[in-house]
């Protein structure tokens, strides 16, 4: 039986490396729900990843177990190996495609950088261009906004800029809601200008483009929301943006992706992202219950729950006093 060829073993065993690959990268399910509009530039990136590294995993696995049986000693033979003293054209190629793989991952980084934002703060949107000339007080009625869009068939075909570098409202950016957001150790604070809400929660519309302006109120915090694929620290005395459109209403946890201190763990609350008329009645309730008495159990609430007060923190639970002067201090 004639042999086959080598080349044709390669080009076989490359493609079914491919294929299992690509495979692998668009179906590895290693992430969260996506529930951003900017998830899908990071998941993208990632998916990429797994492909090449699945495909190196392949190629540096198999070569090894095929050199394991292939070249073998055979019982009985204990002479030594032959005197092979290395392969010019094998290094210049095991050296090239690594720095092609990495230069080429690099750049695709730098551009889904751009894409959210990173380096052009302040460029176009597409959420935020539909109230640009809208007054900044409370974002209760959504409904015209959204009829709006729809008419404007191209509204949603501009460049979108997410992420921490979108932040400018002077460019004729401006968010459709801005929340102010508060670290401190243990919780999350987050403010509602043009209102006195004050909650230890996030609740955001889905759809709409929401801009965080996030500050620390003691030492470095990180605010990180897996699902939205966005992390930023938060710096005390520095505030940093985050901007963001919630695509698929649900419940997501808010990490503190900083260590912060001893119950660095604890500090966790969540963002509830409502439909139009969910928020809206959100909004109207707690605009009608807004009051200085209770904005403070509110924001420490869901981030340090009763149990985590009695077990956790008992710092917190011994100086009330403490808590509200912190949080009247850093509203002015």
């Amino acid at each position: 039986m004639k042999q086959i060829p080598a080349p044709f073993w390669t080009l076989v065993l490359g493609i079914a490396v491919t294929l299992i690959s690509l495979w692998v990268g668009q179906n590895n399910h290693m992430l969260p729900v996506q529930a951003s509009e900017q998830a899908p530039l990071v998941d993208d990136l990632f998916n990429v990843m797994v492909t090449i590294g699945t495909a190196l995993f392949i190629v540096v696995q198999g070569a090894i177990i095929y050199s394991m049986v292939r070249f073998r000693q055979p019982k009985g033979d204990d002479t030594d190996g032959l005197p092979i003293e290395g392969n010019l054209p094998l290094e210049v190629f095991w050296t090239a495609i690594p720095s092609v793989i990495v230069v080429g991952l690099g750049l695709y980084s730098v551009v889904v950088f751009q894409e959210m934002g990173g380096f052009s703060p302040g460029g176009h949107h597409g959420h935020g261009t539909l109230v640009a000339t809208a007054p900044q007080t409370t974002v209760v009625d959504v409904a015209p906004l959204l009829a709006q869009a729809g008419a404007d068939d191209g509204v949603f075909s501009r460049t979108q800029v997410y992420g921490f570098g979108a932040g400018s409202q002077g460019l004729g950016n401006a968010p459709d809601l801005t929340v102010n957001v508060t670290g401190m150790q243990y919780a999350w604070i987050f403010r509602y200008p043009g209102t006195d809400i004050v909650d230890g929660e996030l609740h955001v519309p889905v759809g709409q483009d929401v801009q965080l302006i996030i500050e620390a109120q003691d030492v470095i915090h990180s605010f990180w929301v897996p699902q939205f694929r966005l992390k930023q620290d938060a710096l005390p005395g520095e505030a940093a943006e985050l901007r963001f459109v919630a695509t698929k209403e649900g419940t997501y946890p808010v990490v503190c992706a900083e260590l912060c201190g001893a119950y660095h763990g604890g500090m966790r609350t969540q963002v509830i992202v409502h439909s139009t008329e969910d928020y809206a009645d959100w909004m109207a309730s707690r605009l009608a219950s807004a009051t200085p008495t209770t904005t403070v159990a509110q924001a420490i609430g869901p981030a340090t729950d009763a149990e985590y007060l009695a077990n956790v923190a008992p710092d917190l639970v011994k100086a009330p006093v403490q808590i509200a002067q912190t949080m009247a201090h850093s509203t002015h």
